[in-house]
């Protein structure tokens, strides 16, 4: 699946930037991955979910796979493709975190599985590791 946008953040919402494609890749993330299970979780029509699962499986996020449990469903598997959009997932959630929660709200907070520690705040950074702000990038437009 390709766009004709010359633009990476356009092509990347093209393909992934709806809301329920995004729940639906967290919720593969969180090891949701049956059609019924994902619908009761995001509490979405039953259409609306088979397009998202439809469009997600097009561009190589999703793929399905006999069922784990050795029945006749199906599942949904993240990609590599999928897998590689953990950080994305990750930003959003601290994105959320930071700024839409007040400071004594309750939320779900993301941690290691190994340590039970927060996940490091996520920030771009320069070739050298210094905390890259916006001010400090451009983009450069290919001719």
């Amino acid at each position: 699946m390709t766009s004709p946008e010359p633009c990476p953040v356009a092509r990347a919402l093209d393909a992934i930037g709806d809301r329920w494609s995004l729940l639906i890749v967290r919720d593969a993330f969180d090891g949701v991955q049956r059609f019924g299970d994902l619908q009761r979780n995001l509490g979405m029509a039953r259409n609306i979910l088979s397009d998202r699962l439809r469009k997600l499986l097009d561009a190589g996020v999703l793929q399905t796979q006999p069922a784990s449990d050795g029945s006749a469903y199906q599942e949904y598997a993240l990609t590599a493709k999928g897998l590689s959009l953990f950080p994305v997932v990750v930003a959003l959630r601290q994105w959320g975190e930071d700024q839409l929660f007040a400071p004594d709200e309750a939320h779900s907070s993301l941690v290691e599985k190994a340590s039970g520690r927060p996940v490091a705040r996520m920030q771009p950074q320069t070739a050298d590791g210094h905390v890259l702000t916006p001010d400090a990038a451009v983009v450069r437009k290919m001719a």
